[in-house]
């Protein structure tokens, strides 16, 4: 029976690529580099999970000779242009440019009025999740959730399930008692791995993944329904 959906929130609880990219941009002018991500290279950059990891991958493969600003180590600069990154996104948060995904409070809603457990497994940062949830939310959007895990709790990004399986843990739930909800396939991968039946909702940026073994792909979550949800449930392998 089903107990518990659990939320991933980059590009399934709201679209938040496009401003993510900006941001990662944003950081690269005001440290003087002349990186720029166009959304071809954004994309695939997509494949690595977590945005210090991104940055690495990318300096690793494309500037391999690069010299590290400031005196700086790797690891020090990488983790001053996150910083530049992140603050750069959650002022695109306040000032509107990112918003839910079509049916994803209206569920959230009605999954809560249903006596269902909510969860939130992401390998993106608290602040982040902060930003986007009090504004589309509230303040009181934590209480809608009863287990968050993130970046700073599971630090081992996906396609691993870590993030999944300390949500089940902190839940007290069984894998076979949950549904997951998310938006590629590295998140697919992850959940699949901690044994959760999956809905997918693809967007631009992942619509050309594979999605073998999701329990169903949809747009959105425009018009999904408890019901509909715990009638999938009920079918998965």
């Amino acid at each position: 029976m089903l107990q518990a959906l659990i939320f991933d929130v980059d590009g399934t609880l709201a679209d938040t690529e496009s401003a993510h990219r900006a941001a990662f941009n944003q950081a690269f002018a005001e440290e003087g580099l002349d990186w720029v991500w166009d959304e071809a290279l954004y994309t695939e950059l997509l494949n690595i999970s977590g945005g210090k990891e991104r940055i690495l991958h990318y300096w690793q493969s494309t500037r391999p000779g690069m010299v590290e600003l400031a005196g700086d180590g790797l690891r020090d600069t990488i983790a001053r242009l996150h910083e530049h990154k992140t603050a750069a996104y959650e002022g695109m948060v306040n000032d509107g440019q990112v918003v839910l995904r079509p049916g994803v409070l209206a569920l959230i809603d009605a999954a809560h009025q249903a006596g269902l457990a909510l969860a939130i497994a992401t390998t993106t940062s608290p602040v982040n999740i902060a930003a986007l949830l009090r504004k589309a939310i509230g303040p009181d959007w934590r209480t809608f959730f009863s287990v968050v895990e993130d970046a700073s709790t599971a630090p081992v990004k996906k396609p691993n399930p870590q993030v999944y399986l300390q949500t089940l843990q902190r839940m007290g739930l069984g894998a076979s008692q949950c549904l997951a909800i998310e938006d590629s396939a590295n998140g697919l991968q992850a959940a699949r791995a901690a044994g959760l039946a999956t809905i997918i909702t693809s967007n631009r940026f992942t619509q050309h993944h594979s999605f073998d073994g999701a329990l169903r792909v949809l747009p959105d979550l425009q018009d999904v329904t408890v019901a509909q949800l715990q009638a999938w449930h009920g079918q998965r392998a």
